[in-house]
């Protein structure tokens, strides 16, 4: 029995030392959010019109809605019937026309007749079999509990979310669905089924009957469904089939990665170091036997000069006490020119201070030395991040939620010009570009570090509100042309910093590109 409590306690204990799994950011659920729509289908009396029923769609790109077959199906049978989409926030609410309806599989895709500039959802390319997922939608039952009158049907509206798990995906009437516990109810229908990083990974279809303590089960038709139908239409989705995960997870992972390379430079500078030192000493150990063999040979030649001008000085000697005048000055002629070669050998010899000077130079000439160890070599030199380059995406320091290029060709100057049109901003030493389109409601932050040839771009998925902020910032200043010189640059990085201001905390996206030397023509940025 103490075993088996034993057993038990140490069970928990491991359990408890698990880390927990980051959840990725409500941003992005939000985000999800500001492209789903209330679907409804509309009835007119003379000038008056009201709502007959209604069901959730979401934004797949170019003004395009999917929905649920039987949610449009009214209007099918009854051609006086209309069907209206309202957006999340905002005023307008628009017509939409039918483009195309699966009654199989339960799909119905709509066209907006006005466009609504409605954000695209992401649909997940690879969904996860298991975790944590959200219904977005308009449940008719939370209308009801608000009070909501037929008017208030017409009115923008926040979508509600619910949360749940995956249960599995086994086919229903025919066609692929996943089983989930996310709440759905009337009203729902047509909603996207989405993951923690708002991709959609199912369209919510209907759910089971529970009598007494059983438990909700509720269907979503697959991707597997949904993708060929849009296809089969016309429509390009974004797709995105990387594994979600955090923003908190990738900055700590940048955080672990920034300081294992700070140990790693620390040891490359400290082996730098003792190479320096190593170098340093074997250049003077080479230097001093050069100048020391150069001392001794000057010390040699200046005692055998001396010993030649005593010779010749004896020589000299001999022919003064003989009386011969040509042997004397010969004699002595030799003296003198050995003495003055013996002065000049000795003056010329190196001083023990060369060694230091030289030892400097060689350094600092990084010129090879050849010692008793071998070939000191100079250092590398390292290599310009500006001219034409070719950046590719590295999927294990980004975040992607969207669809994004993989590979990126761009050209740089050194003035911070891309593609010899678009200036960035210089600031703290950093080269930025904020974008802030007038159709999408995103905010995109570009910064290039040329000297590591990193491409950094952050996007920011923002509300109405935030976007109308953002672009009141943008519009106070003119981004200057390429060339305008370092000043013009220096302002435009000034001015890009009101914009960011207005942005939240933390992207939604954060795409890092390695760029490298090309020779291929830069793309469109």
């Amino acid at each position: 029995m103490h075993r088996i409590a034993a057993l038990f306690a140490l069970l928990l204990s491991a359990i408890a030392a698990m880390p927990a799994p980051a959840l990725a950011d409500a941003a992005d659920i939000e985000a999800a959010a500001r492209g789903v729509v209330r679907v409804i289908i509309i009835g007119q009396d003379g000038e008056e019109i009201f709502p007959i029923s209604h069901g959730t769609g979401f934004a797949v790109g170019g003004e395009r809605i999917i929905t649920n077959a039987h949610v449009v199906a009214e209007a099918m049978e009854d051609n006086r019937l209309s069907i209206g989409v309202v957006p999340a926030e905002g005023e307008e609410a628009v017509y939409a026309r039918l483009v195309s309806v699966s009654p199989r599989n339960d799909l119905a895709l709509l066209e907006l007749t006005e466009p609504l500039g409605l954000p695209p959802l992401t649909i997940a390319g690879n969904p996860a079999q298991s975790g944590p997922v959200t219904a977005i939608g308009y449940p008719l039952n939370v209308d009801r509990a608000q009070g909501l009158g037929q008017s208030d049907i017409f009115r923008a509206q926040p979508p509600v979310t619910a949360t749940g798990f995956l249960s599995g995906r086994r086919p229903s009437r025919e066609f692929d669905t996943i089983l989930h516990t996310a709440p759905i109810a009337r009203g729902n229908s047509g909603g996207p089924l989405v993951d923690d990083c708002g991709r959609v990974i199912g369209v919510n279809s209907f759910g089971t009957e529970s009598a007494g303590s059983d438990a909700e089960f509720f269907f979503a038709i697959s991707t597997r469904e949904l993708l060929p139908f849009l296809r089969a239409n016309d429509v390009t989705p974004r797709l995105n089939s990387l594994p979600c995960r955090s923003m908190a997870d990738l900055e700590a992972e940048e955080r672990a990665r920034a300081e294992a390379e700070a140990e790693a430079e620390a040891e490359r500078a400290a082996r730098a170091a003792e190479a320096l030192a190593q170098r340093t000493a074997e250049a003077r150990r080479n230097i001093t036997y050069e100048v020391m063999e150069a001392r001794a040979n000057g010390m040699a030649l200046s005692l055998l000069l001396l010993i030649v001008a005593l010779g010749a000085g004896g020589v000299a000697a001999f022919g003064h006490v003989q009386r011969d005048m040509r042997l004397r000055a010969i004699g002595g002629a030799a003296a003198l020119v050995a003495i003055i070669g013996a002065l000049a050998a000795w003056i010329s010899r190196p001083a023990f201070a060369e060694i230091d000077e030289r030892v400097e130079e060689t350094l600092r000439s990084g010129v090879e030395t050849e010692g008793p160890t071998g070939t000191i070599a100079a250092p590398e030199a390292t290599a310009s991040g500006s001219g034409m380059l070719s950046c590719v995406l590295d999927t294990d320091r980004s975040r992607v939620v969207g669809d994004p290029q993989d590979d990126l060709r761009i050209e740089w100057s050194a003035d911070g010009c891309v593609n010899g049109r678009t200036q960035y901003g210089r600031s703290n030493g950093d080269w930025t570009r904020v974008f802030v389109p007038a159709t999408e409601a995103a905010v995109s932050v570009n910064r290039f570090n040329p000297a590591d040839g990193e491409l950094v771009m952050e996007r920011y998925l923002l509300d109405l509100n935030r976007m109308r902020d953002a672009r009141a910032a943008r519009g106070s200043y003119v981004a200057p042309e390429c060339g305008a010189g370092e000043e013009a640059a220096q302002e435009l990085g000034a001015n890009q910093a009101a914009v960011i201001s207005t942005l939240p905390d933390r992207p939604n996206e954060r795409l890092v590109y390695r760029c490298s030397a090309s020779v291929e023509q830069p793309v469109e940025e």
